[in-house]
């Protein structure tokens, strides 16, 4: 038993330890986004029962109340419910999937926390991007050789990821019983680029009822 634990415990105890690197604080919570002013001010909408389901596809865009960012193996839908006056619903992500062109399996939303170590700042350049560009660049430089090699190794500082996860998770769509209407993020994991996208439904299954909203993919 202990050398089964101790073979696999390495990587089990560095996926832990990335994780809780990158996390946003406890107290930071999924807050969602503010609505928008309508149902038609997003991409599609659908009813459903009493409520109306509006839904735009980003793409690898992150795209927050305070920061546009990026990720490389996950997409994002921003997904928001509507209802009459007063109107309430029990919220979760787990409630969306996201079908890409017309696959059988869709895919699952999955919590921002599996998010947090692909997300990037476009606006941020590591130190050692910005010193091989000024190499390339500088007369006498020695750019012609290092454009030949591997480009160097990128380190985010743990303060600018754990702000990204922060905005990430804020931004997600909140969980349980919530007066309508509500928004937020959905993220899938989906690594290849959106140009190979030709159609794209976003899948409900919750109290509502059920639904499939058809997007509009991004170049």
């Amino acid at each position: 038993m202990y050398s089964v634990l101790r073979s696999g415990c390495p990587v089990l105890l560095c996926t832990v330890m990335l994780c809780a690197q990158t996390a946003p604080p406890k107290e930071v919570r999924a807050e969602g986004m503010p609505p928008r002013a309508t149902p038609a001010d997003y991409q599609a909408h659908k009813d459903v029962g009493d409520i109306t389901i509006a839904a735009e596809f980003t793409g690898h865009f992150v795209s927050t109340p305070d920061k546009m960012l990026t990720t490389e193996d996950w997409v994002v839908v921003e997904v928001a419910l509507f209802g009459r006056a007063g109107a309430r619903l029990q919220l979760s992500p787990d409630q969306f999937s996201l079908r890409i062109n017309g696959r059988k399996n869709p895919i699952a939303s999955e919590p921002s926390v599996r998010v947090n170590s692909n997300l990037r700042d476009p606006d941020w350049q590591a130190p050692e991007q910005q010193a091989a560009k000024q190499s390339k660049t500088s007369i006498g430089g020695t750019g012609a050789n290092q454009e030949s090699g591997p480009p160097p190794p990128v380190h985010i500082p743990l303060e600018l990821q754990r702000s990204m996860a922060e905005k990430a998770l804020k931004a997600s769509l909140e969980e349980g019983d919530r007066a309508l209407p509500q928004a937020g993020l959905l993220y899938f994991r989906y690594g290849a680029k959106t140009k190979g996208i030709h159609s794209i439904e976003l899948i409900y299954n919750g109290p509502a009822g059920q639904a499939t909203i058809e997007l509009q993919p991004v170049g």
